[in-house]
Protein backbone atom coordinates (compact mmCIF):
# COMPACT_ATOMS: atom_id res chain seq x y z
CA UNK A 1 0.00 0.00 0.00
CA UNK A 2 2.81 2.41 0.79
CA UNK A 3 4.46 1.83 -2.49
CA UNK A 4 1.19 2.64 -4.50
CA UNK A 5 1.28 5.88 -2.49
CA UNK A 6 4.84 6.42 -2.93
CA UNK A 7 4.63 5.56 -6.90
CA UNK A 8 1.06 7.79 -7.21
CA UNK A 9 3.09 10.77 -5.55
CA UNK A 10 5.63 10.20 -8.13
CA UNK A 11 3.73 10.14 -11.27
CA UNK A 12 2.16 13.13 -9.71
CA UNK A 13 4.91 15.15 -9.21
CA UNK A 14 6.47 14.02 -12.20
CA UNK A 15 3.14 15.16 -14.24
CA UNK A 16 3.46 18.50 -12.19
CA UNK A 17 6.91 19.18 -13.11
CA UNK A 18 6.38 18.29 -16.76
CA UNK A 19 3.11 20.74 -17.16
CA UNK A 20 6.08 23.09 -15.41
CA UNK A 21 8.74 22.31 -17.84
CA UNK A 22 5.85 23.50 -20.83
CA UNK A 23 4.97 26.82 -19.70
CA UNK A 24 7.18 30.27 -20.49
CA UNK A 25 10.66 29.96 -20.12
CA UNK A 26 14.03 31.64 -21.34
CA UNK A 27 14.70 31.27 -25.38
CA UNK A 28 10.98 29.75 -25.51
CA UNK A 29 8.07 31.13 -27.67
CA UNK A 30 4.30 31.98 -27.07
CA UNK A 31 1.80 31.55 -30.11
CA UNK A 32 -1.61 32.85 -29.89
CA UNK A 33 -4.52 33.65 -31.88
CA UNK A 34 -6.74 36.30 -29.68
CA UNK A 35 -10.16 38.32 -30.28
CA UNK A 36 -11.23 41.55 -28.63
CA UNK A 37 -14.29 43.98 -28.10
CA UNK A 38 -14.97 47.36 -26.85
CA UNK A 39 -16.32 50.66 -26.66
CA UNK A 40 -15.26 53.75 -26.50
CA UNK A 41 -14.79 55.70 -22.98
CA UNK A 42 -14.19 59.39 -22.52
CA UNK A 43 -11.47 61.41 -23.64
CA UNK A 44 -11.45 60.88 -27.78
CA UNK A 45 -13.92 60.26 -30.14
CA UNK A 46 -17.30 58.79 -28.67
CA UNK A 47 -19.95 56.38 -29.86
CA UNK A 48 -17.73 53.84 -31.37
CA UNK A 49 -17.37 50.48 -30.91
CA UNK A 50 -14.11 48.25 -32.18
CA UNK A 51 -14.20 44.66 -32.88
CA UNK A 52 -10.78 42.98 -33.90
CA UNK A 53 -8.88 39.40 -33.90
CA UNK A 54 -4.99 38.70 -34.55
CA UNK A 55 -2.28 36.29 -33.84
CA UNK A 56 0.34 36.47 -31.21
CA UNK A 57 4.54 35.47 -31.58
CA UNK A 58 6.02 36.36 -28.69
CA UNK A 59 10.02 35.12 -27.18
CA UNK A 60 10.47 34.82 -23.83
CA UNK A 61 13.66 36.95 -22.90
CA UNK A 62 14.40 35.81 -19.05
CA UNK A 63 14.14 33.57 -16.36
CA UNK A 64 12.01 34.27 -13.66
CA UNK A 65 13.42 36.94 -11.57
CA UNK A 66 12.12 39.92 -9.17
CA UNK A 67 11.38 40.95 -5.61
CA UNK A 68 8.23 38.86 -4.03
CA UNK A 69 5.15 39.31 -5.77
CA UNK A 70 6.72 40.98 -8.59
CA UNK A 71 8.77 37.83 -9.20
CA UNK A 72 8.51 37.04 -13.40
CA UNK A 73 9.33 36.51 -16.77
CA UNK A 74 9.70 39.23 -19.61
CA UNK A 75 8.14 38.65 -23.04
CA UNK A 76 8.93 40.52 -26.58
CA UNK A 77 5.69 39.95 -28.81
CA UNK A 78 4.86 41.09 -32.32
CA UNK A 79 0.84 41.02 -32.92
CA UNK A 80 -0.76 40.68 -36.83
CA UNK A 81 -4.26 41.90 -36.82
CA UNK A 82 -5.88 41.26 -40.02
CA UNK A 83 -9.53 42.09 -38.79
CA UNK A 84 -10.56 45.38 -37.38
CA UNK A 85 -13.96 46.22 -37.18
CA UNK A 86 -14.64 49.76 -36.42
CA UNK A 87 -18.05 50.92 -35.63
CA UNK A 88 -18.24 54.50 -35.67
CA UNK A 89 -21.62 56.58 -36.37
CA UNK A 90 -20.37 57.66 -40.27
CA UNK A 91 -20.31 54.06 -40.57
CA UNK A 92 -18.89 50.63 -39.86
CA UNK A 93 -14.72 50.55 -41.57
CA UNK A 94 -12.52 47.53 -42.37
CA UNK A 95 -8.82 47.31 -41.39
CA UNK A 96 -5.50 45.73 -41.17
CA UNK A 97 -2.75 46.28 -38.47
CA UNK A 98 0.44 45.21 -37.35
CA UNK A 99 1.83 46.12 -33.73
CA UNK A 100 5.72 45.16 -33.97
CA UNK A 101 6.08 45.57 -30.29
CA UNK A 102 4.23 44.23 -26.91
CA UNK A 103 6.43 44.18 -23.71
CA UNK A 104 4.37 41.35 -21.61
CA UNK A 105 5.11 40.63 -17.76
CA UNK A 106 4.14 37.17 -16.64
CA UNK A 107 4.00 37.31 -13.41
CA UNK A 108 5.32 33.44 -12.04
CA UNK A 109 2.56 31.75 -9.70
CA UNK A 110 2.62 28.43 -8.55
CA UNK A 111 -1.23 28.28 -9.40
CA UNK A 112 -3.23 27.72 -12.85
CA UNK A 113 -3.83 31.54 -13.02
CA UNK A 114 -0.96 33.50 -14.08
CA UNK A 115 -1.44 37.27 -14.19
CA UNK A 116 0.26 39.69 -16.61
CA UNK A 117 0.87 43.34 -17.77
CA UNK A 118 1.40 44.00 -21.38
CA UNK A 119 2.20 47.18 -23.37
CA UNK A 120 1.93 47.39 -27.03
CA UNK A 121 1.32 49.06 -30.01
CA UNK A 122 1.77 49.28 -34.05
CA UNK A 123 -0.03 50.78 -36.93
CA UNK A 124 -3.59 50.51 -38.17
CA UNK A 125 -4.31 50.63 -41.98
CA UNK A 126 -8.42 51.18 -42.60
CA UNK A 127 -10.93 51.71 -45.32
CA UNK A 128 -12.33 55.25 -44.41
CA UNK A 129 -10.86 57.95 -42.40
CA UNK A 130 -11.06 56.71 -38.31
CA UNK A 131 -12.34 58.59 -36.32
CA UNK A 132 -14.84 60.02 -39.57
CA UNK A 133 -12.82 62.38 -41.36
CA UNK A 134 -9.49 62.53 -39.70
CA UNK A 135 -7.19 59.50 -40.99
CA UNK A 136 -6.83 56.48 -42.93
CA UNK A 137 -3.36 55.72 -41.10
CA UNK A 138 -3.43 55.63 -37.31
CA UNK A 139 -1.63 54.25 -34.11
CA UNK A 140 -3.57 51.45 -32.14
CA UNK A 141 -1.52 51.68 -28.60
CA UNK A 142 -2.40 50.70 -24.86
CA UNK A 143 -1.56 48.68 -21.75
CA UNK A 144 -3.41 45.68 -20.61
CA UNK A 145 -3.69 43.95 -17.31
CA UNK A 146 -5.03 39.87 -17.82
CA UNK A 147 -4.70 36.64 -16.45
CA UNK A 148 -3.55 33.19 -18.24
CA UNK A 149 -5.02 30.27 -17.05
CA UNK A 150 -3.80 26.72 -17.71
CA UNK A 151 -1.12 24.24 -16.88
CA UNK A 152 1.53 23.49 -19.02
CA UNK A 153 1.78 24.30 -23.10
CA UNK A 154 -1.57 25.25 -23.49
CA UNK A 155 -3.18 28.49 -21.57
CA UNK A 156 -6.50 30.52 -22.21
CA UNK A 157 -5.84 34.14 -21.51
CA UNK A 158 -8.39 37.08 -20.61
CA UNK A 159 -7.57 40.72 -20.57
CA UNK A 160 -8.97 44.56 -20.07
CA UNK A 161 -6.89 46.43 -22.78
CA UNK A 162 -7.13 50.26 -22.93
CA UNK A 163 -7.04 50.67 -26.94
CA UNK A 164 -5.61 54.02 -27.95
CA UNK A 165 -6.27 54.63 -31.88
CA UNK A 166 -4.80 58.21 -33.48
CA UNK A 167 -2.49 59.45 -36.53
CA UNK A 168 -0.49 60.59 -33.38
CA UNK A 169 -1.01 64.19 -34.46
CA UNK A 170 -0.36 63.84 -38.55
CA UNK A 171 -3.95 65.72 -39.07
CA UNK A 172 -4.20 69.05 -37.89
CA UNK A 173 -7.65 67.37 -36.13
CA UNK A 174 -6.64 64.75 -33.73
CA UNK A 175 -9.64 63.39 -31.72
CA UNK A 176 -8.66 59.89 -31.36
CA UNK A 177 -10.58 56.96 -29.83
CA UNK A 178 -9.79 55.21 -26.35
CA UNK A 179 -11.86 52.27 -26.32
CA UNK A 180 -11.65 49.93 -23.22
CA UNK A 181 -11.67 45.99 -24.46
CA UNK A 182 -12.07 42.99 -23.76
CA UNK A 183 -9.34 40.32 -25.16
CA UNK A 184 -9.63 36.83 -25.23
CA UNK A 185 -7.31 34.36 -26.38
CA UNK A 186 -6.13 30.76 -26.64
CA UNK A 187 -2.05 30.41 -26.97
CA UNK A 188 0.43 27.34 -26.53
CA UNK A 189 4.00 28.23 -25.16
CA UNK A 190 6.81 26.18 -26.75
CA UNK A 191 10.19 25.54 -24.82
CA UNK A 192 14.00 25.70 -26.45
CA UNK A 193 14.82 23.23 -28.69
Amino acid sequence: MVALALVLAGATAARAQSAADQGPQKGGTEVQVWTGVGHSASGGASSTSVWNAGLRYGFILTNVHGPGFLRGRFEYAVDAVPMYLIFQPSGTVYGVGVNPFALKWLFDTSSRVAPYFDLGGGVLFTSSKVPAGVSRVNFASGPAVGVNVGHGKAHWSVEVRLLHISDAGLTNDNPGINVIQVRAGLGWFHPKE
